[in-house]
């Protein structure tokens, strides 16, 4: 089944969500960054905070009751704000404190690593081949490239090449790419990504503006349940809720028999 993500950084409550049957597979909680306070001790922040600060007691309620109902909680690390230069600087440390925040939230299913900074890629890889270490091979790794960066096969805003990471016998652990279209959010822009060479069903579309939905039925009406899914950056910009708009995404990757029946009349008519 393709994925309909929300990244969660705003934390403005969940509750239109939380429901049975809900039609969101995952929520990117976002973001974790590490650092040196002005005592000079090392931290790892959710946001600007510890995340066992008290002020997101509701956040982790919520995002243990999503999981409960079906709902894969990933921990996105990085993106704007940095952190993998601090990360890599002081290994043992930061990757201790992320370990633990791990294991002390079991609701945590996976990681996002959104890397927006020059990295090493031996770096990326001792990272990747330390989480399964300690979570296992179900554990989720996925990463959030810009569009351009699985494209062409340069470096990408990381400073290296995903699909040299994804021939890599780590790059077997990554399980999708949530890439960020926001420049070029088309079925083209799509098909460049697949026709370089990359497995659809790893490609996830990723947008800053909920209006999406044409775009979406175009890709799917393409790949089916070979698309990857969509995610929307972020929870709080889904119109007019975000129950509504995932809603609305799972019946595209679901038409009703009447919707399909149509579908395959209309090519008939294309073809023929």
């Amino acid at each position: 089944m393709s994925r309909i993500i929300y990244y969660y950084q705003t934390f403005c409550g969940l509750d239109k969500i939380l429901v049975k049957n809900t039609p969101v597979t995952h929520i990117h909680l976002s973001s974790i960054h590490f650092g040196v306070d002005d005592n000079m001790q090392q931290y790892i922040h959710l946001n600007d905070d510890s995340p066992y600060d008290s002020k997101f007691d509701n956040v982790w309620y919520e995002i243990e009751k999503a999981n409960k109902l079906g709902i894969k909680i990933i921990l996105m690390i990085g993106g704007a704000g940095g952190g993998y230069s601090s990360l890599f600087k002081n290994y043992p440390i930061y990757y201790d404190v992320l370990y633990n925040l791990i294991k002390n939230k079991p609701c945590i299913k996976g990681v996002d690593l959104d890397i927006e900074e020059t990295t090493n890629i031996e770096d990326v890889q001792k990272l990747i081949n330390s989480l399964v270490k300690d979570f296992g091979e179900d554990f989720i790794i996925s990463m959030a490239p810009i569009e351009s960066s699985l494209q062409e096969d340069g470096d990408g805003m990381g400073g290296f090449c995903y699909k040299t990471l994804l021939k890599s016998k780590e790059g077997h652990h990554i399980n999708y790419f949530n890439t960020q279209f926001y420049t070029d959010y088309s079925l083209n822009a799509y098909n460049k990504v697949i026709n370089n060479g990359y497995d659809s069903k790893m490609i996830v579309m990723g947008s800053i503006n909920p209006n999406v939905f044409d775009v979406v039925t175009q890709v799917h009406n393409k790949y089916g349940d070979n698309f990857g899914g969509v995610y929307l950056w972020e929870y709080m910009f889904a119109k007019p809720d975000g129950y509504s708009w995932a809603k609305q995404i799972y019946n595209i990757f679901n038409p009703g028999y009447f919707t399909t029946i149509l579908k395959y009349l209309s090519l008939f008519r294309y073809f023929y």
